[in-house]
This record gives structure tokens, sequence and C-alpha cells, in this order.
């Protein structure tokens, strides 16, 4: 018997180990996959507390924001129903309260992000709280404004009696239909006349502008127009003489002028009358500064039944 001596190549010997140690290999990975997933690493168990705080933060904003929300629902109601009505103010359009802040492209650099559709949803919820605070903010500026607008008219709105009741000497006669003194028949008595001794003082009923200083032979004789401003006139007529001038800025209780019998009248008195916005209106309303309730009552009841003018 005889035998060749077999010299394998490198490659087969190679190939031989390679093949031997597959199996081995094969298991090795398939073990090392499996306990990798089940068996997180320090640094995934840290991310995966952070996406979960993430998650519980972005709901936690959430749920404040839909706080915020509610909130600004009762303070537009209360902006409409209350504060816009009682300073008389326009209704604020609602596109200002709503105001546009770019489309859905705007969001979609969150895309991809862990929790994504969260971070989406969050601020499409903070932009969309951020314009109806912003537009709630306008509003309460015009409201401020015209807050300031109405502190300067009721200094200037007549509301007091243009002469003391301690220098009133009998009856007033009020606005409406009167006797002509003169002519004895009825006609329209655009004002109140409140009689007094010639010279008593007489005063401006609110802050205003001397707009007018008349002296006619006829008619309201001396007489004063004083504008307020906001739509608001008084006239006094029939002076014995003016102690003011012609765009002379005045405030109320301001002394003016003396009682007189100028002009179309039947004795000492003052003609007396409220202008709003053109028209003339009874001046009885607008006493309440300086008389108490009492005051105010007998003065009305006095107007109207004093059924003679004095011009």
């Amino acid at each position: 018997m005889s035998y060749d001596e077999v010299n394998a190549s490198t490659g087969r010997r190679i190939l031989r180990v390679v093949l031997a140690s597959a199996p081995g290999v094969l298991v090795g990975l398939t073990l090392a996959l499996f306990f990798t997933r089940q068996i997180d690493s320090p640094k995934n168990k840290e991310l995966s507390v952070g996406f979960e705080k993430q998650e519980v933060e972005l709901q936690r904003l959430q749920k404040g924001m839909k706080l915020v929300n509610e909130v600004l629902d009762v303070i537009e109601e209360r902006d409409e129903n209350l504060y816009r009505n009682v300073l008389y103010a326009d209704k604020f359009p609602e596109e200002l309260r709503r105001m546009g802040a770019g489309g859905s492209d705007k969001y979609s650099y969150l895309k991809g992000l862990t929790n994504d559709s969260l971070f989406i949803l969050t601020s499409i919820g903070l932009d969309q709280l951020e314009r109806r605070l912003n537009g709630q903010s306008i509003s309460f500026r015009e409201l401020l404004k015209l807050v300031k607008q109405k502190e300067n008219m009721i200094t200037c709105v007549p509301s007091i009696q243009p002469i003391r009741n301690s220098d009133l000497k009998r009856a007033i006669s009020g606005f409406g239909w009167r006797v002509d003194p003169i002519y004895k028949t009825r006609h329209m008595h655009t004002g109140m006349d409140f009689t007094a001794k010639k010279g008593t003082e007489i005063y401006v009923t609110g802050d205003g502008v001397v707009q007018e200083v008349e002296n006619k032979a006829w008619g309201y004789g001396k007489s004063i127009v004083v504008n307020h401003g906001f739509g608001y006139q008084t006239r006094y007529a029939h002076l014995s003489a003016v102690a003011v001038s012609k765009g002379q800025k005045i405030s109320r209780g301001h002394m003016i002028g003396f009682v007189g019998s100028t002009g179309r009248s039947t004795g000492p008195h003052l003609h007396y009358e409220v202008i709003k916005n053109g028209k003339k209106v009874n001046p009885i309303a607008y006493y309440h500064s300086d008389l108490t309730p009492v005051q105010y009552e007998e003065l009305l009841k006095a107007s109207k039944n004093s059924s003679n003018a004095l011009d």
C-alpha cells in the first residue's frame, strides 16, 4: 500500500475554517440580536424615559392651553356683551380675533421627530392662542381709549344747575308747551326759565369753550352759547352782562354772566337750553351732580307745574 501526500491550498484551508465556525457565529449573532432587543442599553433607556417625559409635558401643555382658551371665551363674551355695550362701542371684528398665521407647511419641520404629531398639535394650539390673545389686547386698547374719552366726557356733559337754588325767587318754567307771556298763545318752550334778581351770577354747567357771545335787541337778548364737545351745547339767554369772551375755555362751575331781562323777556330770569346733536332737549335730565334726590324731585315738580314762560 502507498499514499500520496495531498497539500491543500491556503484558500481551501480558510474555507474549511469558515465553514466549521459558521454555525457558532450564526448562533452568536442570533443570541446577540435577541438580547439587544430584550435588554436596552443605558443610553436607550435614557432616551426612552426622555421621550415619555416629553409626551407627558406636551399633554400637560395642551391641558393648560385648553384652560386658557376657556378663560378667553369668558373674557371675549364680556368684552362684546358688557364692556362694549356700556361704552357704546361697535362690535369688535371677528377676523381680528382670529388673525391668520400661515398654512399647514409652517409645521413641516416638526415631521419625523419623536412625538411629532403631539409637537404639531401643540404648536397649532399655541399659535391659535397667541392670535386670540393678540386680538383681545387690540380690543382692550380700543376700550381703554374709549374709557379715557368717557372720563373727559363726564366733565364736559352739562350736569349742574346754572343758578344756585338759594338765588331762585319763584317757580321755574320748564321745557315743553307753555303760554307765551306776550301773545298769550301756546308755544314750545325749548329750555327752562330760572327766575332770580337782576345781577345774580350764572355758572356754566360743564367744561367747554365759549362758542358764541350774542347781543340782540330781541329774541335771546344778551346770550352765551358754550360748546361742550361730544355733541353737547348749552345756551344762557337774557343776560344783563357777560363775563366771558368767545373762544375762552371754561370749566364746570365757572361764572360766565349775570341774570337780566334783555331781548324778548318779561322780567329778570335766565333762559337755559341744552342742545344735544343739534336738537334742543329737556334740561331737567342734566342736573344730577349738584342736587340731592329731594331737591331734584322738587325741581322736577316745579318745572311741570309752571305753565307760563317768561320769554
